[in-house]
């Protein structure tokens, strides 16, 4: 089975994702669709040859934790061709895999359309950023281009925590120390208590996954460190919940005193079709300033998206008019603000009066 060709091939084509599931032939997510190789279907003991060949791509990773386990997730590199996110796993007895791929070099704001009020967030010195939003949504590619900017522009260690690791930062101003979890240390929590003593100024923590994550990543905002972190939540008033939520009910006033005086921003995006077939982010955008702590810390999360909107000056957008303003520029059509939208009958109004 040649693994090489096929990855070089959805390299080649543009793809960010490799589907190799049994019943299927191998199939490429290309903006945002699945496209199907004219390749033939694909049968279980080729999936597994697919997935074995993977493995020895991978330095010869041993297979057995998916074989036990069913899952196993981790990354790997291809020379000269690209870098690779996989997770294999177990599907009506058979092995599959799918393949993300991750390159070489690292993004460009620019070109991926990412506001300039984001990128700024790059030079804060303490608290906590989240990015959030689904998964594949391109988190994951917005806080690299933040780590990259303070990684050129500042003096300083920063510390990733990721699972499995995905983009490669060189050291350039500042010292990069990246972990992966497991490889590297036995979970996030570990990891992170350790990273404090390791004398950081950023910490980029993959996902704050549980309780224990969450609150160990609370103290080292609250201790002076600046904390990027995800959650797979879409908006911010979601995101905030899912934080306090995570707490017994006798925590969350604390936590909501603690979130409201660590909290500097919070930026849930989704990838959208454009009218010219491929993707672009549309971003909702939330700045921490004083009425928001407050909304925080009194449990007025539900008042979180007027004072977004009342916040346009400092950079805020709500996601409706992110896809509002995608729209009057003939990025995206209407059908596609509207599907995308929190609030289509809302939206629906504002796009009637933009005709």
């Amino acid at each position: 089975m040649d693994v090489a060709g096929i990855l070089q091939n959805a390299v080649n084509c543009g793809a960010s994702d490799v589907f190799v599931v049994a019943g299927m032939p191998v199939t490429y997510k290309i903006n945002g669709k699945v496209e199907r190789t004219a390749d033939g279907i694909m049968l279980p003991e080729q999936t597994r040859q697919f997935v074995e060949g993977v493995y020895q791509c991978a330095g010869d990773r041993d297979i057995s934790k998916l074989l036990v386990k069913g899952d196993d997730d981790f990354s790997f590199a291809l020379k000269g061709i690209s870098r690779f996110r996989a997770s294999a796993y177990k599907q009506r007895g058979s092995l599959a895999i799918v393949i993300r791929v991750v390159r070489f070099t690292l993004p460009d704001p620019a070109e991926l359309n990412i506001p300039n009020t984001v990128l700024e967030l790059s030079n804060l010195s303490k608290g906590l950023v989240l990015v959030t939003g689904a998964a594949g949504s391109g988190k994951s590619t917005t806080l690299a281009c933040l780590i990259d900017r303070i990684n050129r522009t500042q003096n300083g260690h920063i510390i990733t925590l990721e699972d499995p690791l995905e983009f490669l930062h060189s050291h350039n101003k500042s010292i990069v120390s990246q972990r992966e979890v497991p490889e590297d240390t036995e979970s996030y929590v570990t990891a992170l208590k350790a990273a404090l003593r390791q004398s950081p100024d950023v910490i980029l923590l993959g996902e704050l996954r549980d309780y224990d994550t969450i609150n160990v990543a609370m103290t080292a905002a609250e201790t002076g460190h600046l904390i990027f972190s995800t959650l797979h939540t879409v908006g911010a008033v979601h995101s905030i919940d899912r934080i306090i939520d995570a707490f017994q009910p006798n925590q969350q006033h604390q936590i909501r005193m603690q979130l409201a005086m660590v909290l500097q921003a919070v930026v849930s995006q989704q990838l959208v079709p454009t009218v010219d077939g491929k993707e672009i982010p549309a971003f909702e955008i939330m700045i921490a300033n004083n009425a928001i702590r407050t909304m925080i810390r009194e449990a007025k999360t539900h008042q979180l998206e007027n004072a977004i909107v009342a916040g346009a000056a400092e950079g805020m957008i709500t996601m409706d008019n992110s896809l509002l303003q995608l729209y009057k520029a003939g990025k995206i059509t209407e059908e596609t603000a509207l599907s995308y939208s929190s609030s289509p009958e809302t939206l629906k109004k504002k796009l009637n009066i933009s005709k």
